[in-house]
């Protein structure tokens, strides 16, 4: 993935060590897919102590401009 895109469907959800990001969208090869992830870090935010994602569907191409996504 050359690109990620937080908050292309839905609001992360911020947390004091921790981001949620249900409705994420992500970019490889030129093609935009859906993406779930949280991401856990350590108290001073310099490390990842847990990333857990989904990969979903590819984004049909006209479908990018709702989302504010470009290639």
């Amino acid at each position: 993935a050359d690109r990620v895109v937080a908050y292309a469907f839905a609001t992360p959800e911020m947390g004091a060590d921790a981001i949620k990001s249900p409705g994420a969208a992500f970019r490889s090869k030129g093609q935009w897919y859906r993406l779930k992830f949280k991401c856990e870090t350590a108290p001073d935010h310099m490390e990842v102590l847990q990333l857990r994602y989904r990969i979903g569907d590819e984004i049909p191409e006209s479908d990018w401009p709702k989302y504010n996504l470009y290639n």
